[in-house]
C-alpha cells in the first residue's frame, strides 16, 4: 500500500497516544456500542437507501463521532481538543484521496482505451477457469512484492484478473477475494511496502529480521489459502469454452485490441517499481490512455459522445457504459470515474472524523491499556494484540493506527515477558496489516471495494489470508512455535 502510506508513515510513527484519566473504560466503549448497533441494524433489519439515503454509512460513522464528542467534552476534553484530532486525520488522507479520484479517472481512461478489454481479451485465452483463482492469487502476490503496495496492485492487475474472471462466469466476490489474498501477502512480505517498515520501527526490531520472522506465520496460511482457491476453482461452474469463444469475438468487434496497448500499464507499473510518485504514475496512466482512446478507439467514443474529446473527458470525470450484444461484457465494461469515487471518500472522511474524535478523547487509548491488563499470560498478551489491532482497524478506520497504538502500548509489555520485538512485530503485521480490508468503512476497505468493484461483504469470506492471518499466529503462539525469546548476554 506504498502510494497510501508514503502520506504519514513518519507523521504517525511519531504520533502522540492521547490519554484521558478522567475517561473510564465504559465511557470509551459507548460509541464504538453505539457504531455497531446501527451498523448491524442497517445491515440485517433495513434496506440502507430506504433509511438514511445512499449515505447511511457515513452518517452512521458521525453519528457514533458525535457522541463520542459529548462524552469527550463531559470528561474535560476541548472541543478544539477533538477538531485538532479530526483534522490531523483528514490531512493523513488527502493524498490516498487524490490517489482515489486518479484510479476513478484511470479505470474510465483505460475502458475507452481499450486496455481493460485487451486484458480481458488476452486474459481469457491464457487464464483458465480451472486455475484461474489460485493463479490470481500468486500474480497478485509477485505484483504486491515487486511494488509493496496492494493498492497499486488491486488497481492494476486486480482490475483486469476480475474483468477476466467475470467474463469466464466465476463470482466476483471469489476473485476480488483471490486478488486481496494475494496482494495482502505480497504487501506484507516486501521491503518496500510502509507497513512492513513501520511495524519493525514500532516493536524495536530491524526490517529484514521481521520479514524472516513473519515467514513462519506467513508461508503456511498463503499456501492453505493456494489450496481453498485450488478447490474452489476445480468447483466452480464457468461458462465454457463456447461462451469464451463468443466473448472473444464481441470484444474484438467492438474494441481495436493489439498488444500495444500494454505499453500504458507496463510503464505505470515500471514507474512504481521506480519509486515514482503514484500521483505522478497514476497521472501518467490517465493521460497516456486519454491520447490512446483518441487514437486508437474512435468507433467506441462515438458511441459516447458527438464528439471524441468530451466522451474522453467524460470517461475521467462520471459514468460511462459501453453497450456491447454480450449482457455480460455491458456489465463489464462500465466505468464511474471520479464521480463514482466519491461514495468511498466521503466514507473515508466520515471514518476519519469519528476515528479523530475517539483519539481525541483518549478512548482509543482507555480501551487499548484495559485490554493490556487483562494479558497476564504469553497467549493473552498475543491475543490483546490481536484484537486490539482488530478493534483499531473497526474503530479508527486506519491500519496504521492499528499497528502504531498497539505498537507503542504493547512493546514494553513483550519485553517484561522475555520476547524478542520481533514477536510484537509479526502480530501487528497478522492482525493489524491485513484486516484493514475486511472491514467496509476502514480506509483499505473503502478502497479495495471502490476499485475492484466488489463489496467487502461479498470478497470478505474469500478473502481467506487476510482472517486467517490472526487465526495462524494466534495458533503459533497457543503451540509456543517460533516464538522467540530474548537472549540473554
Amino acid at each position: 500500500m506504498q502510494e497510501h502510506k508514503n502520506r504519514s508513515v513518519i507523521k504517525i510513527e511519531g504520533q502522540k497516544i492521547i490519554e484521558n484519566k478522567e475517561l473510564n473504560f465504559f465511557e470509551s466503549l459507548i460509541p464504538i456500542i453505539i457504531l455497531i448497533s446501527l451498523l448491524a441494524y442497517n445491515i440485517f433489519f433495513v434496506d440502507g437507501q430506504e433509511w438514511l439515503g445512499s449515505y447511511t454509512n457515513q452518517y452512521i460513522l458521525l453519528i457514533g463521532g458525535s457522541v463520542a464528542s459529548i462524552i469527550g467534552l463531559l470528561n474535560k476534553v476541548s472541543l478544539l481538543k477533538m477538531i485538532a484530532k479530526i483534522w490531523e486525520n483528514c490531512k493523513s488522507v488527502f493524498v490516498p484521496i487524490l490517489i482515489l479520484f486518479l484510479v476513478g479517472a484511470l479505470a474510465g481512461t483505460w475502458l475507452v482505451s481499450g486496455i481493460i478489454p485487451a486484458m480481458v481479451y488476452y486474459g481469457l485465452q491464457v487464464l483458465s477457469p480451472e486455475i484461474f483463482l489460485p493463479a490470481s492469487v500468486i500474480i497478485a502476490a509477485i505484483i504486491s512484492i515487486a511494488t509493496g503496495s496492494s493498492w497499486t496492485t488491486s488497481a492494476t492487475v486486480g482490475i483486469a484478473l476480475v474483468g477476466i474472471g467475470s467474463a469466464l462466469g466465476i463470482s466476483s466476490g471469489m476473485i476480488a477475494g483471490a486478488v486481496i489474498s494475494g496482494a495482502y501477502f505480497g504487501d506484507k512480505m516486501s521491503p518496500l511496502s510502509d507497513t512492513t517498515n513501520l511495524a519493525p520501527a514500532m516493536a524495536g526490531t530491524d526490517l529484514f529480521t521481521h520479514i524472516k520472522y513473519m515467514t513462519f506465520t506467513t508461508v503456511p496460511t498463503i499456501i492453505i489459502t493456494l489450496i481453498v482457491f485450488a478447490i474452489l476453482s476445480s468447483t466452480v461452474n464457468t461458462t465454457g469454452n463456447a461462451d469464451i469463444s463468443n466473448l472473444l469475438a464481441t470484444i474484438n468487434n467492438t474494441f481495436y485490441i493489439s498488444p500495444w496497448l500494454f505499453i500504458i500499464p507496463g510503464l505505470v507499473i515500471v514507474m512504481i517499481l521506480l519509486k515514482t510518485k503514484p500521483l505522478f504514475a497514476l497521472g501518467i496512466g490517465v493521460i497516456l490512455a486519454a491520447f490512446f482512446a483518441l487514437i486508437f478507439q474512435s468507433d467506441v467514443l462515438s458511441t459516447l459522445s458527438s464528439s471524441n474529446f468530451s466522451a474522453v473527458l467524460n470517461s475521467i470525470l462520471n459514468d460511462i457504459q459501453i453497450e456491447t450484444n454480450d449482457e455480460r461484457l455491458s456489465k463489464l465494461f462500465s466505468s464511474g470515474g471520479m464521480n463514482g469515487m466519491i461514495w468511498t471518500i466521503l466514507l473515508i472522511i466520515s471514518a476519519m472524523v469519528f476515528g479523530g474524535i475517539m483519539d481525541g478523547i483518549g478512548a482509543l487509548a482507555k480501551i487499548t491499556k484495559s485490554l493490556l491488563a487483562i494479558a497476564t499470560s504469553i497467549f493473552g498478551l498475543f491475543a490483546t494484540t490481536v484484537v486490539s489491532c482488530l478493534g483499531l482497524n473497526i474503530v479508527a478506520s486506519d491500519q496504521y493506527l492499528a499497528i502504531v497504538i498497539p505498537g507503542k502500548m504493547f512493546k514494553k509489555a513483550y519485553e517484561d515477558k522475555g520476547l524478542s520485538p520481533e514477536n510484537l512485530s509479526r502480530t501487528l503485521e497478522d492482525s493489524g496489516t491485513v484486516t484493514s480490508a475486511l472491514i467496509p468503512w476502514n480506509t483499505c476497505g473503502a478502497y479495495q471495494a471502490s476499485v475492484l468493484g466488489v463489496d467487502v461483504v461479498d470478497y470478505a469470506i474469500y478473502a481467506v489470508f487476510n482472517y486467517l492471518s490472526p487465526f495462524t499466529t494466534l495458533l503459533f503462539a497457543a503451540l509456543n512455535i517460533k516464538i522467540k525469546q530474548f537472549v540473554k548476554m
